[in-house]
């Protein structure tokens, strides 16, 4: 395809809620976002319900949605999209899991989902080590393979010894629960490590259970010595002690080719496993890029020097962008306000210095809004907008969850609505 091209842009968690403290804005208001003003201004705007309204998604359902796919039709469970983007290999019937480094104290209780965000992929990789090389798996014949992935996160792989298993089992990490095969988020749940459980009286999902729980006894006995967690505790910061599991999976899901079915061609710019998981799994080009930093102008700055050596060679991107979903996650409003503005102004502002609008549909939306009053991943809709060549202005002034209600898009009730809306305008030029 000659001439016009996509760029999509995945703003994770940008979506929030009215706050106080900054006037009955929210964050994404309240942030200085003059570019993306801008996007919105010269094109169309709208608000979306990721998945569907009254789902509180997580990721990899909710960008699995947005990039075309029923999730209700091709999820099978976050775990294997993590391990796919990990580079662990699964076939049917191995049991893959989302993992979490967690804080427990007495009682199980969980002071901590994500080790207060100070684990380093380090000491996290030190950890694995040492669970992999001491623990074994003995209530059924199973080998397991855990990989941490970045920070607090990791992935955990059980593969029977001529046995399957099964996925139809519950999450020990309290926070979330499966709803008709979807994660979503369990609003004002009791923090307490909660006992895998069988979801049927099948023996293999007896068995996925059985395993599971040993694995994560074992494990927090290996944690709960170990010299790194030892150093955590004298130096005042919290124990990674725990591992907590979700959103299993005993098979890989089966996507059809994104590029074949539009006749394009796909790029990804990616940084966590789940995404660039579901991206690879959808056929797209897979642009390495490293683990995002603390330094977010380096990071946005690194990440439009890729993409604009990509352009050449590639029709559509799909780029995601990790950072205002953590502020909210710990409700922090100023500081998700602040990184909100800083993607503009290195990211957005950057790229749209480089290239001609002209040339380009623009889409920047959210996978799901994060309100810092919840903590949480929400159901409410996010903010979306379509810009670029011919795409004629509908009078919205700013990019903002209440600017785009007002939107000629309206309101998309699904996803799955969104990627044949950004085909139609691409392949007018066609």
């Amino acid at each position: 395809m000659a001439g016009l091209r996509l760029i999509y842009v995945v703003i994770d968690g940008v979506g929030d809620l009215p706050i106080d403290e900054l006037g009955g804005k929210t964050p994404l208001e309240a942030a200085d976002t003059p570019n993306m003003d801008f996007l919105a201004e010269a094109g169309k705007t709208g608000l979306m319900y990721t998945v569907g309204r009254g789902i509180a998604p997580e990721s990899d359902v909710a960008v699995i949605s947005i990039l075309g796919y029923d999730p209700f039709k091709y999820h099978t469970g976050r775990g294997p999209l993590e391990a796919y983007g990990s580079g662990i290999t699964m076939k049917d019937g191995d049991l893959a899991l989302r993992c979490n480094f967690a804080t427990a104290g007495p009682g199980w209780r969980i002071i901590d989902r994500r080790v207060g965000r100070s684990l380093t992929t380090e000491e996290a990789s030190e950890l694995a080590e040492a669970i992999n090389e001491n623990v074994r798996l003995e209530s059924h014949p199973a080998d397991f393979i855990f990989k941490n992935t970045m920070g607090h996160r990791g992935v955990l792989v059980i593969k029977g010894r001529g046995i399957r298993l099964s996925s139809n089992i519950t999450n020990t990490d309290p926070a979330y629960e499966q709803v008709g095969g979807l994660g979503v988020v369990r609003v004002g749940a009791r923090m307490v490590l909660r006992r895998c459980t069988p979801k049927d009286d099948s023996e293999a999902s007896k068995r996925a259970a059985d395993l599971i729980n040993e694995f994560i006894e074992k494990s927090h006995e290996i944690l709960e010595k170990h010299e790194v967690n030892r150093r955590r505790v004298a130096e005042g910061k919290l124990s990674a002690n725990i591992i907590l599991t979700r959103d299993a999976g005993d098979r890989v899901p089966k996507f059809f080719n994104i590029c074949d079915r539009y006749g394009v061609r796909f790029a990804c710019l990616a940084d966590m496993p789940v995404e660039r998981g579901i991206a690879k799994l959808a056929g797209m080009h897979l642009i390495d890029i490293p683990p995002p930093t603390r330094g977010i102008e380096a990071d946005c700055r690194l990440r439009v020097d890729r993409l604009i050596e990509a352009l050449p060679h590639y029709d559509c991107f799909y780029i995601h962008l990790k950072g205002p979903d953590e502020p909210g996650h710990d409700g922090d409003f100023r500081r998700k306000m602040e990184v909100i503005a800083l993607i503009d102004e290195h990211f957005f502002g950057r790229l749209l210095s480089e290239i001609d609008l002209r040339d380009y549909i623009f889409c920047v939306t959210a996978d799901h809004s994060t309100p810092c009053k919840l903590k949480a991943h929400s159901d409410d809709p996010v903010p979306v907008l379509i810009s670029g060549d011919k795409v004629s202005a509908d009078g919205t002034t700013t990019f903002s969850e209440k600017e785009c209600r007002g939107g000629e898009l309206g309101v998309l009730e699904r996803g799955v609505e969104l990627m044949p809306i950004l085909m139609n305008y691409l392949k007018r030029e066609l």
